[in-house]
């Protein structure tokens, strides 16, 4: 009967950390954060790998390196830690993953980056770069390891991908992971309630009528 107990628990608590907290600092040193659901029940190598690198502190310091307006953010790429721009993109930690191709890329999905099907047929994932789908993206199922979902902080992806990139879609603004944890579901803040229609957002019911209707 204590051994089912222990089991009972053991399946009530396992998953209580399956979220990551992602804090990006940007380059007026301001943080903001993103959490995502990390989906073991559909790549769970692929999670663990991400949790060990994640407590191991191997994000830290990484720089988002690739940013398409309202459709992606990439990061995770170790040699986007130097200042140098020439071979980002094409680090890892050493070693590949083996494809967990199941989950649809839905807005908010986050998955792994790899090699193009030439030089990789298998599409074995790259060992920690991955990245935010920030719009459906069909054209990517079936190609793709996704692991997760976004919960929290889609609009700050969203403001990181509008800012302004070099020709390889790197950009110019430093924004990087200051640190990724993982945390109970619980500890994260509740989302802020949406605006009924017609309210006046914050600090705007005391300018006059026709600046509220009319801002310029």
């Amino acid at each position: 009967m204590k051994k089912l107990i222990l089991l009972s628990l053991a399946a009530a608590t396992a998953g209580a950390e399956d979220v990551a907290l992602l804090e990006f600092r940007f380059a007026d040193d301001t943080t903001r954060n993103v959490a995502i659901e990390l989906r073991r029940d559909a790549a769970p190598e692929t999670v663990g790998n991400f949790e060990k690198l994640a407590k191991k502190g191997f994000y830290k310091g990484c720089a988002v390196h690739r940013a398409i307006p309202g459709t992606l953010v990439q990061v995770g790429d170790p040699l986007s830690k130097k200042k140098k721009r020439d071979k980002v993109g094409t680090g890892g930690p050493g070693y590949t993953l083996a494809p967990e191709i199941r989950l649809k890329h839905a807005k908010g999905a986050v998955a792994s980056a790899r090699l193009p099907d030439k030089v990789n047929p298998q599409r074995r994932s790259n060992g920690s770069q991955f990245y935010f789908c920030l719009a459906p993206q069909p054209q990517l199922d079936g190609k793709y390891t996704v692991f997760g979902n976004v919960i929290l902080g889609l609009e700050v992806l969203e403001l990181i991908s509008g800012k302004a990139t070099d020709t390889n879609d790197y950009p110019i603004e430093r924004i990087e992971l200051r640190r990724v944890k993982m945390v109970p579901r619980e500890s994260l803040p509740a989302p802020k309630p949406a605006a009924k229609p017609g309210a006046i957002p914050p600090g705007e019911g005391s300018k006059p009528w026709y600046k509220r209707l009319w801002p310029w």
